[in-house]
């Protein structure tokens, strides 16, 4: 819930500018709608790039869910399973939790059942990692195109702001110096296209910032949960 009101948040304050430009733009008869097609051909691009970003963020964050990576109160139901040598009951459990930290356990504890050597804890360990860098590549790449779009939003805007700008001096060219209303088209587009490219990439900067934070605070958390259970079992069994 705190995640979710942080971002909201977030998204909204770094649009004020825009919105606020855009109230100000109808009280003076310019209406959000014709803003936008005075931006010209680039707000198509930049519409696509706020659809996709808005998706993006809903996505990360179920991506990102803690109950989805497991707890402290699911490794404590391991850790005493595996203090009362119930490794079998330790798996059962682990195959039937859907989170990150049982679908490990549910492949590396089996590992541990036989008798006690350092080549299994060995062979735990890495099934532990590999199965959370598996995890840790699926989730990063959908947060990587959250980094595209605030890296592309921007491009795009400033593309615009060039193409304005190259309209009014063709508009000055053709004779248009001595009437100004001539080149307020040309001028609103480009000023229009940054100042949209902008409040889509700076959200988009902070967002992917939040939520790779997000995502390597979950795997560093729950990889050591399941390294404290793997050794909590491998003791015992050693006992």
């Amino acid at each position: 819930m705190k995640s979710t009101l942080y971002l909201t948040f977030a998204f909204v304050s770094l649009n004020l500018p825009l919105a606020y430009s855009q109230t100000q733009s109808e009280e003076h008869g310019l209406s959000l709608g014709n803003m936008i097609m005075q931006g010209g051909w680039a707000m198509i691009p930049l519409l696509v790039c706020s659809l996709t970003l808005l998706y993006l963020l809903i996505q990360s964050y179920r991506d990102t869910k803690a109950t989805d990576f497991g707890s402290e109160a699911l490794a404590h139901k391991f850790e005493d399973l595996c203090k009362e040598g119930n490794i079998v009951e330790a798996i059962d459990l682990a195959s039937k939790d859907p989170s990150v930290l049982g679908r490990a356990l549910a492949k590396a504890l089996p590992k541990l059942e036989s008798r006690s050597g350092r080549q299994n804890v060995d062979r735990f360990n890495s099934i532990i990692a590999e199965i959370f860098e598996t995890e840790e590549q699926a989730i990063s790449q959908r947060i990587h195109y959250i980094n595209v779009v605030a890296a592309v939003a921007p491009m795009i805007g400033l593309l615009g702001t060039v193409s304005g700008m190259i309209g009014a001096f063709q508009t000055m060219s053709a004779g248009g110096m001595g009437r100004p209303e001539l080149l307020a088209g040309d001028i609103g587009e480009a000023l229009i296209t940054t100042a949209t490219g902008l409040c889509i990439g700076i959200p988009a900067m902070v967002a992917f910032s939040y939520f790779s934070n997000r995502l390597e605070n979950q795997l560093v958390e729950n990889s050591q949960r399941a390294n404290e259970i793997g050794e909590v079992a491998q003791k015992v069994q050693s006992d």
